[in-house]
């Protein structure tokens, strides 16, 4: 597949998971992909990875919540590729606490890297991306920004918010040639959800109408098709790979 050949893809929190798929995806499909994580090491195992499978592909240590991290993973990232001409906002924590119970700094640290990393991956790419007049942004959110989750209302806090930057920014933006979307997963079968309580993964699976977990290269297939021309009139849309937790 070459759909997105000739895009430079920058995605972060592509050290494992759902970022690893997305950005191996990516790259199968023609992209020049530079993956980055807090986990350097991690983003180096995925982008050589894409390299062994005949890609092309970098890797930059980075804290998204960091605005100056943020920038000098761009400038490397452009350094290398050319100008970024799409970003994944995928990097992502989770911790799971009651909200009577939950600690101040873990709420503020949720936001940190979920909310405000998407903006500053977004406010460091949109410039480039609207003097070209073309580009295309996602951001990860999650069913749960959509309708809430026990014991994570920092989590969905922090997602709902992503969905609300994702319609604002396509407002701002689309008549200008960028793109921009989110894509909400249900559960996938990630470390990130596997950290979670047995008990509330088996009642998790057993709520959905799908009855079992996705995968994270259901998301990513979701990704490289937002991504790709076949997508040109999806603007300010949430995609739900979510096994049936939500329907719309």
């Amino acid at each position: 597949m070459s759909r997105l050949a000739g895009q430079h893809i920058l995605v972060t929190g592509a050290g494992a998971g759902i970022g690893a798929a997305v950005a191996r995806r990516l790259a199968a499909e023609g992209a020049s992909v530079t993956c980055t994580d807090l986990d350097g090491a991690a983003a180096d195992a995925t982008a050589e990875a894409i390299r062994t499978a005949g890609g092309a592909a970098t890797a930059v240590a980075c804290d998204v919540s960091d605005d100056a991290a943020m920038d000098a993973a761009f400038t490397t990232a452009e350094a290398e590729f050319g100008p970024v001409t799409g970003l994944v906002n995928n990097a992502g924590i989770v911790l799971q606490s009651r909200l009577e119970d939950m600690a101040i700094a873990d709420f503020d640290r949720m936001i940190a890297v979920h909310l405000r990393g998407t903006f500053l991956g977004c406010r460091r790419a949109i410039g480039p991306m609207l003097e070209a007049g073309r580009g295309s942004i996602v951001n990860m959110a999650s069913q749960l920004g959509q309708i809430g989750g026990v014991e994570l209302t920092h989590y969905s806090a922090a997602k709902a918010g992503i969905i609300g930057l994702t319609k604002a920014l396509a407002r701002e933006v689309s008549d200008r040639g960028v793109r921009v979307n989110a894509v909400a997963p249900g559960p996938i079968n990630t470390d990130l959800v596997r950290s979670l309580s047995a008990d509330w993964r088996a009642a998790k699976a057993a709520d959905l109408p799908l009855g079992r977990f996705g995968e994270s290269e259901d998301v990513a297939a979701t990704v490289a098709f937002l991504m790709s021309d076949d997508a040109a009139i999806y603007v300010g849309q949430t995609l739900g790979p979510n096994s049936g937790d939500v329907m719309l």
